[in-house]
């Protein structure tokens, strides 16, 4: 009798510690494209040592899609498990402080767009069952970190299950930048130049730490990387200036850095977790909100592409929706394992509820399936995903007007709404077995493919409820112009943003442009910049031969970024050159390379972030070291 109550109590050991529930830490990128990391072969550039660390240990998904091309309602699908169709947030609207909406509204359009625009909701509802109130009800201590974007109080993530929120901030990006000083209410650097990757991971340990060992623990680490603004650390900027190859669609030294940052966060937790001996009872689930975007100039050039993917951000091309993704769930998923299956990001709330044996909550439609066969290396039994962007993107190359767009197999098919004659929609059709690149546009071919996709796409729509825009009652023809469409007209606000605010006032031969001005102090040129695009460009520069040539330059700047110099007339992203700044308050000299034998014309972009910037002199030398030309103000 002794001996059989022994055994059951072992049995009933046993049966607790297998019994345990898993942790969860889900690891969502801001921004990062499906060509940023080394997992797919499409990068010679950046360096992700720890994502490949990451996937030797599970599972990585070669066609895993965000649910929308932009960042919030692809992150109100994570934690709902519902598609932006659904909850109507279909836009980045989470950082409005000023507009509350819950329920999406129609707004104005102008003559030229056969479509009726769309307020998306700005705000996730505290009446959804989002993860974080799920596992927290299940005993989980919650914890986010990191970016949120889904609304400020009260619908930051306190009130949607999370225990604790840091930095407890709505915006788009890292406030003030990425390497401090940054400008949050509550959060402040421990070190000068701190990384707020850097510092995040150290709270999300801290808070770890904390979790009492009885507890499991659902760790929401969204990151802000490698979302805008664009700068780094020095030294990686630096390790990455001497590896660009100029013929490559990715030579942003800047954003290598980047990315090289957002990796390291992940090694800092998988060193936690190895640390804390709960590697066999963790999940780990690494994905991102949007494809890459390949479309500001923080060195001149694109920051990344997205090839063999077309498009990227804020469009619904491969490369706008299609993202990184690798799941480890230890017993599950085999060490270094590769799946083309489907998944959708609105697949992991039914995914995790599953396998962490947390029954659905009654009467709560979700959008995703669960894709626990997959992890287990087998099929999905899933036709079609679809995604709904009922928006316009003038600011990006490959722009369509709104559209939906459902995957089925090897088949694409994207509906712009009302595009066809006589307010019918046309249709873009794509075999992405084929043709990855979405280069050849099918869709006269298979007219019956079209019909029946086009069909599909209705009934997803009706069964979400979607709000979808009517057509606009004040579309003018005369205005009408499909030919811009694709086009960016980024390029044409930075050209009327080049225009100088004070035309009339020259320093030395020097002007100002953009988005500051400037005034002769004691023995030095003091800009005064409100960020985003401030310069000064030199008038009547005589062309100077000599070259190779090195401006060199003694600056105090706020912010750690880059500066960048512009040479040769007309300005242009083919012809500058970089250095880094500190960010510190002392006086420094920087310098940087012009890698050409003639120049005509000089322009310096000292610092994207707003505040003073002077500078004592400005020097040009040529290959030999000689002063050409100085301007000690």
């Amino acid at each position: 009798m002794k001996n059989l109550k022994f055994l059951l109590l072992v049995v009933a050991m046993v049966s607790t510690v297998a019994a345990k529930p898993m942790n969860v830490v889900f690891i969502l990128a801001d921004d990062l494209g499906w060509s940023d990391i080394t997992l797919y072969g499409t990068t010679e550039l950046y360096e992700t040592p720890n994502l490949e660390r990451l996937a030797k240990r599970g599972m990585t998904f070669t066609q895993a899609y965000a649910a929308s091309p932009i960042c919030s309602p692809t992150r109100a699908s994570i934690l709902t498990g519902r598609s932006p169709a659904r909850t109507g947030f279909t836009a980045p609207s989470g950082h409005k402080k000023n507009e509350v909406l819950l329920k999406p509204e129609l707004k104005e359009s102008g003559a030229p767009y056969k479509s009726m625009q769309l307020h998306s909701v700005s705000r996730l509802d505290t009446q959804y069952k989002t993860l974080g109130k799920m596992l927290k009800n299940r005993g989980y201590s919650t914890g986010h970190f990191g970016k949120w974007h889904l609304g400020w109080e009260p619908y930051s993530a306190l009130e949607h299950g999370f225990d604790i929120d840091i930095p407890h901030h709505s915006g788009p990006g890292p406030s003030g930048g990425f390497v401090a000083p940054w400008k949050y209410d509550n959060l402040k650097a421990n070190y000068p130049k701190e990384h707020i990757e850097d510092r995040m991971s150290e709270e999300a340990l801290t808070w770890l730490k904390s979790v009492p060992d009885d507890k499991p623990f659902f760790m929401n680490y969204w990151q802000f990387s490698v979302h805008a603004p664009f700068d780094a650390k020095v030294e990686l900027i630096e390790k990455y200036r001497s590896k660009i190859d100029p013929d490559s669609p990715q030579r942003s030294a800047i954003y290598a850095a980047m990315v090289e940052s957002m990796d390291d966060s992940v090694g800092t937790l998988l060193d936690a977790v190895d640390a804390a001996g709960i590697a066999d009872n963790t999940v780990i689930i690494f994905f991102s909100d949007n494809g890459g975007n390949m479309y500001n100039l923080p060195e001149g050039v694109p920051q990344t592409s997205n090839a063999p993917l077309r498009g990227g951000k804020s469009t619904l091309y491969e490369g706008g929706l299609r993202v990184p993704c690798v799941v480890v769930w230890p017993g599950v998923t085999e060490p270094g394992s590769r799946s083309d299956e489907i998944i959708q990001s609105m697949d992991f709330y039914p995914t995790l509820m599953s396998m962490l044996n947390i029954p659905m909550p009654k009467d709560y439609a979700v959008d995703g399936i669960d894709i626990t066969p997959a992890l287990k290396g087998g099929a999905l039994d899933r036709t079609d995903i679809v995604s709904y962007f009922p928006h316009f993107s003038k600011g990006v190359p490959d722009w369509i007007p709104p559209a939906v767009t459902i995957r089925s197999g090897d088949w694409k098919l994207i509906r712009m709404f009302y595009e066809g004659e006589n307010n019918a929609h046309r249709y873009m059709l794509y075999n992405l077995k084929e043709d990855i690149g979405e280069t050849k546009n099918l869709a006269s071919n298979y007219p019956e493919k079209v019909q029946m996709l086009d069909r599909k796409i209705e009934d997803y729509l009706k069964e979400t409820q979607a709000f979808v825009p009517p057509p606009n009652p004040h579309f003018d023809p005369k205005q009408y112009a499909p030919e811009k469409y694709g086009i960016s007209t980024r390029k044409i606000r930075k050209q009327k943003a080049s225009t100088p605010k004070n035309k009339g006032s020259k320093i030395d031969g020097w002007q100002a442009g953009g988005t500051c001005s400037i005034s002769k102090g004691e023995d030095m040129l003091v800009i005064k910049s409100s960020g985003r695009d401030p310069y000064i460009t030199l008038r009547g520069l005589a062309k100077t031969e000599g070259g190779p040539f090195t401006v060199s330059l003694r600056m105090r700047a706020p912010g750690s970024q880059e500066g960048t110099v512009y040479y040769n007339e007309p300005a242009s992203g083919a012809c500058t050159a970089s250095f880094a700044l500190n960010g510190e308050s002392e006086w420094q000299e920087v310098k940087t390379q012009i890698a050409e034998t003639s120049i005509n014309g000089l322009r310096l972009d000292p610092s994207r972030a707003a505040g003073t910037v002077e500078i004592d002199w400005i020097r040009l030398l040529d290959q030999s070291g000689t002063l050409i030309k100085e301007w000690n103000f």
